[in-house]
């Protein structure tokens, strides 16, 4: 383990001497209840301290407070503003310091299920919980801006969830849920996010009394004087009354912020109450680490296994934390925190007025994408300052405006002026025994001076910096420049002035073109990256640089009224997120239950922080918890492996290596091909395979004996990427091909061109909230186990935790309650902890227990797979194709997994939705040394339907033809035939992609976007049609099939039970609704408990979107067999006789109350070589229209408007379908734009391993504007489905590829723009710096780095 600087032991003595009258008790409230804690554990954070005490709600997500999952409210008398604030903050970084004299409030404080707040009934009944493992942080943080604001604006809503995430929504039912409590509720009301009341699909915007119901957003008005809309209640829902909270505990507005010392010999927390106090620990001991809002410290401690023996919180020390307006400047206590830094800049503003005021308003800006609002509430300048980031967005705006820092000692104080601060990185010029204490910020002057600030990320909001930048200028009356300063982060090791541009232009006329030329080539100088510059990206950053510069200088021009480029200055604002839904499409079929908008059966339960994931299990008796030794090599043989210094360390209790399986074949593992190890016996094949696993009594102790296990290596060549792979023909044996029609050489020859061309896509980390978790409790007779698993596959979670623990599966019970997500990525990856823990509990005879760190489970769990093609097409110049020739790759990783079913998913779906008549197409595995890529949410599909609209894209080009006119010449018709031999039924592509085209108004905004860009130089749009089909079925016969087990009891309620497993898509409420609906009883007398496999056997994965379909065909079957049953009854009592009277007198004859039902699809079963037989029951269809602009100096784009229409057949419940389309559509946008792995090229280890480094889409990146529609008013001739309802976990996620070959459409703009006439080669994912380097425009291309020989980028694409 790391350690913080060496601590003599007479500092230690006099420190010790000084604290010790200090309290050594925390005094806090929980949910309106006071906690007293003596001498607490020093190194609990507060979530730790939570989840302990049995508030399970607030989750664990990430450990690094970029998801959200663990948010509560922290409410404090501020001393900054002098009023109650109630905080939002990441329980996961807060020291359990932090939170002396406060008020803890969990989401189980605020309401129940029984008994919700506002917040929690809101996001439930308008859909906005699926998985629910985000929710209660979602909650919370809606929570926490309602008690400060009652009346928030719409945009004070979404800010609010700047630091939340979610996997599964799409976030639109949460906005719609969230803005029904803003003032302006009818202007973002209109998504139709649902209210539907529990069991009756009832909503109030129903006809009440002949009258049209008032709800959702239905009962406001515009009002023409301008003023906010006064919040309004939809009838129905609970009011939200800010008298009726949760109180401040009064005995807080007396409480003492006494000294505090409390800890042990490994670490003792300090947290003084005065700068006096801080002073004096810091003169005895200049080496304790002070902590602010704990932001990066904890990250350290968790993740780089710092440990700093003596810390010392300062966030309750008054004095850090003022400000006071001065004549000429600003000053502020260091540590204010950041949230109320925004405050005091927009007083400072107000004060000083727009043009002295300009420090402030960059100041203001760099914040408002400075980290999520939870960061914000603790994070502190000082923070910012003293870890000296090179990437700090304040820092350079202190820079550029010649901010003085205030440092104090026990001696005094001393200044020290920004521009010297930085000494290098990570390194500044604070004295080792100082504090900073203040912070000065001129003002501006009131005439011609000008300050701006610029900042550039891959993800808009919560994320850190690429290159970000504060220019300044002071000119004379003459507009001869007197000073300047460009100061940019993320350029180089520290804060850096543009040295060389400052001095070229000091004495310089601004406005002039040489000065502007001349300051750009000086810049060229100042950033003159090497193409391996660390962090990669050298062409784009110094695009970056030289791109700010040359906004600044317009914008300046502009307040000067000199010549300007226009277009290049304003940089890219979101609208307030819109959206609808069709609240009709099910009306023609709807049901009694089946049919109707009903909430998620567990979503009052997962708003309230009541509901259960695998680690809120309660602790076992004996218990043990689990923690992995992973590999820190690629590739290499494993020379030593010696756990005895782990042994020896406090409450480890085992050390499990290969050596321990009772069998060597029981170590292997994997489907369909046994070639993975659960534990590495004398190679590991990729960074982050298991070696081990660690037994101790706490997981922190785990964590702690883990690193001091010594693994020794020989190191062997390692091969990453799939370009290695084929030039070192490294593959499986797998090689699968469909042929069909003439030889495409033949074909080629009678085409009018021919097009070459290739496609590229990265993979994707699932990114569910929950991480792989476990918890094996051996029973103790007959070797009996129980497992509790977050898996989507229950069956060979069983078989497997069997062969390691030598006992038959009938021994193994899994259980699986509900996951927090899963998406493909626990489908078998969770089988690998399942496997280790079990093997663990065997040797032990204990419970085992493993939840997986985020950057653990990136490691190990595998990703989607990226795929490459190398294609030809021939094409008649009508733009009609002919044949198709592909060679199709995908990254397998280090073992198969699933990857064969994966690239033969791909080669089925290349044709997309086209009619090729003449194909060959090939599909080969790379074997790499990355961790195995597995199923992932459309399993293949996306990637080969990538591939086809990549050359549909080219053929436009080559033939100078509008997109969507190609597409159209080669729709497939009904009735035809795809290359895989199988007739399309009940075909819906080209009616939908007509219905969309007319009611997007496709026409006239294809014409808009044409005439913006004809007037645009800088944002370009673009608009893309996109249509899909995806097959439902497994590809792998035996697994279509499902079995359920239906119970009545004598009162009338309904157990069931099924194969599926719950992760937020709504099965199990698709499933009661099917058994209600068939048993004529109500919603809520059926109830789901669990998946187990002692209840149904042999089960199949919940995957490939055909869960619905099969277990709900059992659930059908079994529902049957009772009612024939209970004909008589039924007859005998009356056709209203409720259950409980039929069920009762059933049961009095002695009629068995209990069915089995199984389901198999039928006619499928398709033979690869032959190319015969049916591959897919049936297909799911769309077609998505999304529009999208792009600032082209940045890379920057926002998606304004996507509309989205699906055929799902009848719908079972179109809430939960909405939810799935909405869903897989902005998790196929993120594959498709901003979500990208990446590889350190020296070590073979992801990087992108948690979410500070890799970026899903937030709440504010997802179209402006999103309307979703389903098929309604066609006949559904041949879907023979459960109540002809299609298959729609994965067939959505495709569209979201419409907002990239949108990009692609922007970015041909962009370059016809700057004269660039090559066909554009656009890889996915269209990065911001994809698109930036893609404009080939006169400043991407002077930023050109040229790679010389034997330099290597800094990143791999895999």
């Amino acid at each position: 383990m790391a350690s913080g600087p060496a601590v003599d032991e007479k500092s230690i003595k006099a420190l010790l001497n000084l604290v010790s009258d200090w309290d050594d008790t925390l005094n806090f409230f929980l949910n309106g209840t006071k906690v007293t804690l003596e001498q607490p554990d020093p190194e609990v954070t507060l979530l730790e301290y939570l989840r302990g005490v049995g508030l399970t709600g607030t989750k664990l997500g990430c450990s690094e407070g970029g998801c959200g999952a663990c948010t509560v409210v922290v409410s404090q008398y501020n001393p900054t503003t002098k009023k109650i604030y109630h905080a939002s903050v990441n329980a996961c970084l807060a020291p359990l310091a932090s939170v002396d004299g406060k008020h803890v409030i969990t989401v189980e404080g605020i309401g129940s299920s029984q008994r919700p707040h506002p917040t929690q009934e809101r996001i439930a009944k308008f859909h906005g919980s699926q998985c629910g493992f985000c929710t209660p942080g979602i909650v919370m943080s809606l929570y926490a801006l309602l008690r400060n604001n009652p009346d928030p604006s719409p945009h004070d809503v979404e800010e609010a969830f700047d630091g939340n995430l979610c996997r599964c929504t799409g976030y639109r039912p949460i906005l719609d849920a969230a803005q029904s409590f803003s003032t302006g509720a009818a202007k973002t009301s209109g998504g139709g996010g649902g209210c539907a009341k529990r069991g009756t699909g009832g909503c109030c915007m129903d006809k009440k009394d002949g009258k049209e119901g008032g709800g959702c957003g239905g009962g406001f008005k515009e009002i023409d004087d301008g003023k906010p809309i006064k919040r309004f209640t939809p009838p129905g829902f609970i009011e939200l009354t800010p008298d009726s909270e949760l109180i401040f505990p009064p005995a807080l507005k007396r409480h003492e912020f006494k000294a505090l010392a409390y800890g042990n010999k490994r670490k003792r927390w300090l947290r003084p109450a005065t700068v006096e106090q801080l002073l004096q620990i810091k003169q005895i001991l200049p080496s304790a680490k002070i902590i602010g809002g704990s932001t990066e410290t904890q990250i350290e401690v968790k993740f780089k296994a710092m440990n700093y023996s003596i810390s010392v919180y300062v966030g309750d020390i008054p004095e850090l934390r003022q400000f006071s307006l001065e004549e000429d400047h600003l000053r502020i206590g260091a540590n204010i925190t950041l949230t109320d830094l925004e405050s005091v800049a927009k007083q400072a503003i107000e004060h000083y007025g727009p043009a002295r005021g300009q420090p402030f308003a960059a100041i203001l800006k760099q914040l408002r994408y400075f980290a999520g609002r939870q960061i914000r509430n603790v994070g502190t300048p000082a923070g910012n300052l003293a870890t000296a980031s090179p990437i700090s967005d304040l820092n350079p705006v202190l820079m550029a405006t010649n901010s003085v820092l205030t440092a104090s000692t026990a001696d005094g104080e001393s200044l020290l002026p920004m521009t010297k601060f930085f000494t290098g990185y990570r390194q500044t010029a604070l004295p080792s025994d100082g504090i900073l204490s203040s912070i000065k910020v001129p003002i501006a002057k009131p005439k011609n001076e000008f300050i701006r600030a610029y900042k550039q990320a891959k993800r808009k909001d919560d994320d850190i910096a690429i290159v970000n930048a504060a220019l300044r200028v002071s000119l004379d009356d003459n507009l001869v420049i007197e000073n300047i300063n460009l100061v940019y982060g993320g350029m180089a090791a520290v804060t850096k002035s543009a040295t060389k541009a400052e001095e070229y232009l000091v004495g310089k006329k601004w406005g002039t073109p040489e000065t502007l030329e001349g300051a750009m080539n000086a810049l060229e100088q100042d950033f003159n990256l090497p193409f391996g510059v660390p962090g990669g990206m050298a062409q784009y950053r110094k695009s970056l640089a030289l791109g700010f510069f040359y906004r600044f200088w317009n914008e300046v021009q502009a307040e000067l009224s000199g010549e300007v480029d226009a277009d290049v200055i304003p940089e890219i604002e979101r609208e307030i997120s819109t959206g609808s839904r069709d609240a009709k499409a099910s009306v023609a079929y709807e049901q009694k239950i089946l049919g109707k908008d009903i909430a998620h059966v567990a979503a009052m339960k997962q708003v309230a922080g009541e509901a259960i994931y695998t680690d809120d299990i309660p602790h076992q008796q004996g218990q043990l918890y689990g923690k992995l030794v992973l590999s820190a090599k690629a590739h290499a043989k494993l020379l030593k492996v010696d756990g005895s210094a782990a042994l020896e360390m406090p409450g480890v209790k085992a050390f499990i290596t290969h050596k321990d399986f009772h069998d060597p074949m029981a170590n292997y593992w994997g489907a369909p091909v046994s070639d993975e190890l659960f534990l590495a016996v004398d190679e590991v094949f990729t960074h982050g395979q298991p070696i081990a696993i660690v037994l101790a009594d706490t997981a922190a102790q785990a964590e702690a004996a883990v690193r001091a296990v010594r693994v020794e290596y020989e190191e062997l060549p390692a091969i990453l990427t799939m370009e290695e792979a084929i030039e070192k023909e490294s593959f499986f044996a797998h090689n699968h091909s469909i042929i069909n029609g003439e030889p495409v050489e033949e074909a080629f020859k009678k085409a009018d061109r021919v097009i070459e061309g290739v496609s590229r896509m990265g993979g994707q980390e699932h990114f569910y909230l929950e991480t792989n978790a476990v918890v094996i409790v051996p029973k103790g007779e007959d070797g009996e186990v129980e497992v509790y698993s977050c898996t989507q596959n229950p069956t060979e979670t069983q078989a497997y935790v069997a062969q390691v623990m030598n006992v038959q599966a009938n021994k193994v019970v899994t259980k699986v309650k509900r996951l927090g997500g899963g998406f493909g990525g626990k489908e078998t990856r969770s089988i690998q902890i399942a496997g280790i823990c079990g093997l663990a509990a065997k040797v032990v005879g204990k419970p085992v227990r493993m939840m997986l760190n985020r950057d653990e489970d990136m490691m190990t769990s595998g990703q989607r797979h990226p795929f490459l093609s190398r294609w030809k097409v021939g094409v008649m110049n009508s733009g009609k194709i002919v044949a198709l020739d592909a060679d199709v790759f995908a990254n397998g990783g280090w073992t198969q997994d699933l990857s064969a079913a994966v690239v033969d998913r791909s080669l089925s779906h290349i044709d997309n939705c086209y009619k090729i008549p003449n194909i060959h197409v090939r599909g080969r595995i790379c074997k790499t040394n990355t961790m195995s890529n597995t199923a992932f949410r459309g399993f293949g599909g996306p990637q080969g339907l990538f591939i086809a609209e990549s050359y549909i894209e080219q053929i436009a080009d080559t033939l100078g033809m509008p997109a969507d006119k190609v597409r159209e010449i080669n729709m497939y018709k009904d009735a035809e035939t795809t290359h895989f031999n199988q007739v399309l039924e009940d075909w819906f592509v080209p009616l939908m992609y007509k219905q969309v085209k007319e009611e997007a108004d496709y026409e006239a905004r294809r014409k808009a976007v044409d005439e913006f860009n004809a007037t645009h130089k800088w944002k370009k749009r673009g608009l893309s049609l996109i249509p899909t089909k995806f097959g439902i079925s497994f590809t792998a016969l035996f697994l279509n099939q499902a079995g359920a087990l239906v119970h009545i009891y004598h009162d009338g309620s309904v157990l069931v039970a099924h194969g599926g497993t719950e992760m937020g898509q709504g099965l199990h409420t698709k499933m009661a609704m099917i058994a209600a609906e068939a048993l004529g009883v109500p919603l809520e007398d059926v109830h789901i408990s669990e998946t187990a496999t002692n209840t149904v056997a042999n089960t199949s994965s919940t995957a490939a979107s055909a869960s619905s379909d099969l277990n709900g065909y059992a659930i059908w079957n079994a529902c049957q067999q009772l009612n024939e049953r209970l004909k008589p009854y039924r007859e005998k009592l009356g056709a209203d006789a409720p259950m409980s009277k039929v069920a009762h007198a059933a049961y009095f004859d002695r009629v068995n109350l209990s069915a089995n039902g199984f389901y198999k699809t039928p006619e499928i079963g398709y033979v690869w070589g032959e190319n015969k037989g049916k591959m897919f029951f049936y297909f799911t269809q769309g077609v998505a229209l999304s529009e999208v602009e792009i600032d082209c100096l940045t890379g920057d784009h926002t998606a304004i408007r996507t509309d989205l229409k699906m055929d799902v057949g009848r719908s079972i419940n179109p809430a939960v379908d909405y939810g799935q389309i909405e869903g897989a559509f902005v998790q196929g946008q993120g594959l498709y734009t901003i979500e990208e792995s990446l590889w350190q090229r020296n070590t073979g280890q992801l990087f992108t391993r948690g979410p500070g480094a890799y970026k899903i889409p937030g709440f504010r990146d997802i179209p402006q504007t999103f309307n979703v529609s389903l098929l309604k008013d066609v006949e559904w001739k041949n879907l023979r489905t459960i109540q002809r309802s299609r298959g729609v976990g994965e067939p959505p996620l495709f569209l979201g590829s419409s907002v990239f070959f949108a990009i692609r459409d922007a970015l041909k703009a962009a370059r016809k723009e700057f004269g660039e006439t090559s066909t554009l080669q656009l890889f996915a994912p269209a990065t911001a710096e994809r698109i930036r380097v893609s404009c080939a425009d006169p400043i991407v291309k002077r930023a050109q780095v040229p790679r010389k020989k034997g330099e290597d980028s800094w990143w791999v694409y895999i």
